[in-house]
């Protein structure tokens, strides 16, 4: 249904725009920038933090533009001196009960706050705390909280509820006290967090960030004793340039090789190649489920968030989960079985390093379930995208200038189909592509399956499969998630086959992903951006499909033999296990 115009002048300019728009968004139309904090579209629009404040005429006082709709004939003022003066005053109360650590913090030429401070013109604090007490919180596998750094603008805890469902964040005391934490202060590990890091992006400051495993990647570089191998995640290539100023969405996969390699690694793969794997372990127990009267629907396991959310929110479904490793787990599980015995390389001399676009793979990374028979765990350290790039700036490297470099070849050949794992639908599409080829036995045309793309947070569709109908669904974003699950439990909804990523749009959305500020967020898609990125290089790509990846041909034609067969079940498959929901049933410490 299109909507009303509405007509209205900021700052003397003629603005038309439909019913129900704000200020702050009429005013962006318009070529005016208002300042904001706590302001996310379409996640956290509470209008607490003041910044944005606006004159209205008739007002009786100056109003949030993030939370006030327009009306027609509106005479709106975004640059008065009642206004500078009010943002300048609350921008100095926040402030004053900020910890100021700015040159050591995190989140240096990167937070909002700092961002601010600076458009204002504030060069001094009138106001400030002398003495801050204690209050970093690292119980956690994957994230740090200071909430001395912390401006209570709640897009953290808008983001673990609404998009994530989770919930276990949010404001504490009252007040001077006022604090974000969990449910009675308990600590982080011990709530039921599925180590996500989607409030980090979220917060404008340096009060949340991952723990950073950079120290202990640099100590086994300089360790003779060790062979030190990276793979960076499919998503990887197409966000780490961000992080050097360079256009969202764009390809730097030759740039990041070559900086991985001028780091140090003694070899470069690409965990691309264990997302073929993937595939071919994936959607060979798929076809078996769908021969053998498995449990369906099945349901993917390559996020670690999402299982985790799994194993404690919907233990009852634990069956339907792929038993496959997730790529990163299968490309760490190849390199210290595989590769470890072609190179004559003790496995335990082996230190292998993911580049991933999630916070959740640090917390993956240490489950002993995904330890193998010569009893190391596949992946010694999981670094995000944002690790990567302080290394590679600690290390004096131009990013932009670096000349294209090529994977060693071993594990380092991908497909297209590989390559778009990194935005939701990617599994599905990569699974469909190489399930119909086996099952028809022909070879597919078009390759692309429109239906499973797009960012939507549910998507479906129907395939007719030789002598069978299959349906799929295509989750983002764990609230999603729970709605689509909840309706399978309750038998109103009908898959044979669920795609589900833990983070909004996919590992292009990860926690470990380039931070971008509000002011870019709001306005700009920029999942659609990167998103493209990876559409476009698996367009380009000599293999689309995994079958055809020469080197997962050749590592099971010399190593593990068939897909799905005892050894691949090994060293590539492992069991995820219910938890109690002692959350839920009163039965924790205390109650």
């Amino acid at each position: 249904m299109e909507k009303n115009m509405v007509n209205l002048s900021i700052n003397g300019i003629r603005v038309s725009v439909p019913e129900g728009t704000t200020v702050l968004e009429a005013a962006r139309s318009a070529g005016i920038k208002i300042p904001s904090l706590c302001f996310l579209k379409d996640c956290n629009e509470i209008g607490a933090c003041r910044i944005c404040v606006v004159e209205v005429k008739g007002a009786r006082s100056l109003v949030a533009s993030c939370v006030y709709p327009v009306s027609e004939g509106m005479e709106v003022q975004t640059n008065t001196e009642a206004v500078r003066h009010s943002r300048k005053l609350t921008l100095e109360l926040i402030l004053s009960n900020h910890r100021m650590e700015c040159l050591t913090c995190a989140r240096s030429g990167e937070c909002e706050l700092q961002t601010l401070a600076k458009e204002f013109g504030i060069n001094m604090v009138r106001y400030q705390v002398d003495h801050f007490p204690h209050m970093v919180e690292d119980s956690a596998l994957h994230l740090v909280r200071d909430n001395s750094k912390c401006v209570l603008c709640r897009r953290c805890v808008s983001v673990c509820r609404k998009y994530q469902e989770v919930g276990v964040i949010g404001p504490n005391d009252r007040g001077f006290q006022t604090h974000i934490s969990c449910a009675f202060d308990r600590d982080l590990a011990e709530v039921d967090c599925v180590s996500c890091g989607q409030c980090i992006v979220a917060c404008p400051t340096g009060a949340l960030s991952e723990k950073d495993d950079t120290e202990k990647v640099w100590a086994a570089l300089n360790d003779p004793k060790k062979y030190v191998v990276v793979g960076p995640a499919p998503s990887v290539r197409v966000t780490l340039g961000e992080s050097f100023h360079m256009p969202i969405g764009t390809n730097v996969e030759g740039q990041m090789v070559t900086a991985l390699r001028r780091l140090g690694f003694d070899r470069v793969f690409d965990v691309d190649t264990g997302a073929d794997f993937t595939i071919m372990e994936e959607g060979t127990e798929f076809m078996h489920r769908l021969k053998e009267g498995g449990v369906l629907p099945m349901i993917t396991s390559c996020s670690p968030g999402w299982v985790r959310y799994c194993e404690q929110h919907k233990p009852r479904l634990a069956d339907h989960m792929s038993t496959c490793k997730s790529p990163q787990q299968m490309f760490g599980s190849l390199v210290k079985t595989y590769y470890a015995e072609r190179a004559g390389i003790d496995p335990k001399d082996l230190f292998v390093v993911s580049i991933m676009p999630c916070t959740a793979k640090k917390y993956e990374v240490q489950r002993e379930e995904q330890r193998l028979a010569n009893g190391c765990l596949p992946v010694d350290v999981s670094l995000t995208t944002r690790e990567l790039a302080r290394m590679i700036s600690y290390s004096g490297l131009l990013f932009e200038n670096l000349p294209k470099g090529e994977f060693d070849e071993m594990l380092g050949i991908s497909s297209g189909a590989a390559t778009i794992f990194g935005v939701t639908g990617g599994v599905m599409e990569a699974a469909l592509r190489t399930v119909v080829e086996t099952l028809t036995g022909g070879e597919m045309t078009p390759l692309e399956f429109h239906e499973v793309r797009g960012l939507e947070g549910i998507k479906e569709a129907v395939y007719d499969l030789p002598g069978r109908t299959v349906r799929v669904a295509v989750v983002s974003g764990l609230a999603n998630a729970k709605k689509v699950l909840d309706g399978v439990e309750s038998g109103a909804l009908h898959y044979d086959f669920i795609e589900i990523m833990g983070c909004p749009g996919g590992c292009i959305n990860g926690g470990g992903q380039p931070i971008q500020p509000s002011q870019v967020r709001n306005w700009t898609d920029i999942r659609a951006l990167r998103a493209k990125a990876l559409y476009d290089q698996d367009a380009g790509q000599k293999y689309r499909k995994s079958h055809e990846n020469p080197v997962v041909r050749r590592v099971y034609r010399e190593y593990l033999g068939e897909a799905g067969g005892h050894k691949a079940h090994e060293i590539l498959h492992c069991t995820y296990v219910p938890v109690k929901e002692k959350y839920r049933t009163g039965e924790c410490e205390g109650c």
